[in-house]
């Protein structure tokens, strides 16, 4: 939460409760309240009525402590509703865009083939034939490979014997057991790479995205011509991806 002195104190106060409430996930008394914000008991109750009488927390009969209310999950479903996937991750892909010069891609698996979902081209991108709705091979893109990784092991063995491992480049895996060794590394490090495995000439590094209940929903990535994606320019790019694709999955609720 973002302290400024033109924040109102109580309002800052109630949203304080609320966050504890939601993330101690059990219901929490007025005591307990008062040791986690180090906020007398008098002020804090004040509040807490105001919120039950609203609707945002409720209050249990039996031993008086409190658990969010109706009205927060109410709101919390507009919210859902009101913000698909593409309007959440489209700034951080502009932003991305505007500080690489390359192309950005928001993508998901459907029907165990790479759906690109959105993409964004900065000034200086080459043009790359991929567009929203397009279809690629998982095993041999970045953002396929990063979300066959963190897939369910049944999930990549049905894609694998449907798809087959077909060669694009001569960088393309097309043996099992390299492209599970790769799996595992991307779920280790977090992040994976195409280096030229589907198209000649062109790299890309690639993170996921998690939604609320921590599966796998969409992968980003930066894409660019291998002349201008080396290494120091993976390792310049890397924490920007990672950052904008943490970011994104928190928006989605996800929670490490």
């Amino acid at each position: 939460m973002i302290e400024s002195k033109n924040n109102i104190k109580s309002i800052v106060k109630a949203c304080k409760i609320i966050n504890v409430i939601a993330y101690e996930k059990k219901l929490i008394s007025l005591s307990e309240l008062s040791n986690y914000l180090n906020i007398a008991k008098s002020t804090l109750h004040g509040i807490l009525s105001t919120l039950v009488n609203i609707g945002y927390l409720e209050q249990e009969q039996a031993t008086g402590k409190y658990r969010l209310g109706v009205q927060l999950f109410e709101l919390g479903s507009q919210i859902a509703n009101n913000w698909d996937e593409k309007t959440i991750a489209k700034p951080y892909m502009v932003e991305l865009a505007n500080m690489t010069d390359e192309t950005i891609h928001l993508a998901m698996l459907s029907n165990g083939e790479v759906l690109y979902v959105d993409k964004q081209e900065g000034n200086a991108s080459i043009r790359i034939v991929t567009a929203p709705g397009v279809k690629l091979p998982a095993h041999c893109t970045g953002v396929g490979k990063v979300l066959l990784a963190y897939s369910k092991e049944d999930v990549v063995k049905g894609i694998l014997e449907r798809f087959g491992l077909e060669k694009h480049t001569s960088q393309t895996i097309t043996n099992k057991e390299r492209l599970q060794e790769e799996l595992l590394k991307i779920r280790k490090q977090g992040y994976g790479y195409d280096n030229q495995e589907y198209l000649d000439g062109l790299r890309c590094i690639s993170t996921p995205i998690f939604d609320s209940n921590g599966n796998i929903q969409f992968a980003l990535s930066i894409s660019g011509p291998v002349s201008k994606m080396g290494k120091e320019k993976i390792k310049e790019y890397l924490p920007l991806l990672l950052r904008a694709s943490t970011e994104i999955s928190m928006k989605f609720g996800y929670r490490k």
